[in-house]
């Protein structure tokens, strides 16, 4: 995160010097910042791809199928319990307990985005769903019911973008490299055990917890760099930008029309 920041800020830097205005200089960010987490988007576009041509079938069946021999009665209650670490509900408690913390503690730009993080995330997921639309596992009876559709996994996805963003604005916070490293610990733990239920539990393929860990990193990422932009050029209000560059348009007129003379 910390090699990823200092790319982030050298580029914002960069636009800084070469770019005039607010929006411009927002936009030229975040067309930079695509470029940085094309990555994880092209990892998650040739998943897709392989996913929706059936390559991936063979392996996620076979997959399932040892799952489904694991199962015991008390790893099923455990994996209940894992599961609804990604629920809706409890992402929202969290998303409404961090948020009023970093709203009181005058952290309004951590704010904007988690919400825009949390909230977007669960528009795209809901598209991808569509998009695809993937039936959920036969390979056994699932131990709890679900209703959409399979890849990508709207669980990992959201906990990756939820539990991800609140480990990075509560980390930066944080006074000691340690902190900052067991919060991180936590974060990935529980995203990992987030996904291993859903495959436990029968109701998702390895591969629509792996595409919704890809689209979530990705869209953390880009939620990221454009706070980090908004808070860079927030110094550049529009309307000061616009009556300035009317100011020197008008005097650029004013020159021609004295040379023409």
């Amino acid at each position: 995160m910390r090699a990823f920041g200092d790319v982030l800020y050298g580029v914002l830097r960069w636009i800084g010097r070469h770019v005039r205005g607010f929006w411009t200089g927002v936009i030229a960010f975040l067309s930079a910042a695509f470029i940085l987490v094309a990555g994880m988007v092209v990892a998650f576009a040739v998943l897709a791809e392989e996913v929706t041509e059936g390559d991936t079938t063979a392996l996620d069946n076979a997959f399932l199928r040892w799952v489904g021999g694991q199962h015991h009665p008390t790893l099923d209650h455990l994996m209940l319990e894992f599961t609804a670490l990604g629920n809706f509900a409890v992402l929202l408690v969290l998303v409404a307990s961090v948020s009023a913390f970093l709203w009181m503690s005058n952290h309004k730009y951590s704010v904007v985005l988690l919400l825009l993080g949390g909230a977007g995330g669960f528009a795209v997921n809901n598209i991808l769903k569509l998009a695809f639309d993937r039936d959920r596992p036969s390979v056994f009876t699932p131990v709890t019911d679900v209703m959409t559709n399979s890849f990508p996994s709207g669980h990992a996805m959201m906990s990756t973008i939820v539990y991800g963003s609140v480990a990075y604005l509560v980390g930066r916070l944080e006074p000691t490299r340690n902190m900052r490293i067991a919060t991180w610990t936590l974060a990935v733990v529980i995203i990992l055990l987030v996904g291993i239920s859903r495959m436990y539990l029968g109701v998702h393929y390895p591969t629509d917890i792996l595409g919704g860990i890809l689209a979530g990193v990705a869209w953390v990422a880009v939620v990221v760099a454009g706070l980090h932009a908004v808070r860079y050029f927030s110094d550049r209000d529009p309307s000061v930008d616009a009556e300035r560059d009317e100011a020197d348009l008008h005097a650029e007129d004013e020159r021609a029309v004295g040379e023409r003379a």
